[in-house]
């Protein structure tokens, strides 16, 4: 029996107009405890693109999907979506009971302005 092999994804955080990550820096002040949970995520993400789901990653609506840790009884979310092969990183959060539609919001339309213009909104730092 054949295995298929799934090519790996390519994880970027998405950039604003002044070259800005801002779930990068969400990320970045959180707990280090939550920083190394993600980490872990991310690489699961890399490995497994779009075939990875819960508990480590759901989907949410239009594309957008999340990447799940709890920590402390704290629900930490990182937004993303693909383009092509790539997994973009829009948005960090955290939630009571659902994300919230404005952050949702929020990556949709960092994920439209990342189809616009890849180079410019693809985190260089």
């Amino acid at each position: 029996m054949e295995r298929s092999i799934v090519p790996e994804t390519t994880v970027v955080f998405y950039s604003d107009a002044h070259g800005k990550a801002p779930a990068l820096e969400w990320l970045q002040r959180q707990p280090t405890k939550v920083r190394d949970k993600f980490r872990v995520v991310m690489g699961q993400l890399q490995e497994k693109g779009g075939s990875l789901s819960r508990p480590y990653a759901a989907p949410l609506r239009d594309k957008v999907y999340e990447l799940r840790v709890q920590w402390q009884n704290v629900h930490y979310r990182m937004l993303y979506f693909f383009h092509g092969n790539v997994a973009v990183l829009a948005h960090g959060c955290t939630k009571e009971d659902r994300v919230d539609a404005a952050d949702i919001d929020r990556a949709v339309a960092r994920r439209d302005l990342f189809q616009q213009d890849t180079t410019a909104h693809t985190f260089k730092g």
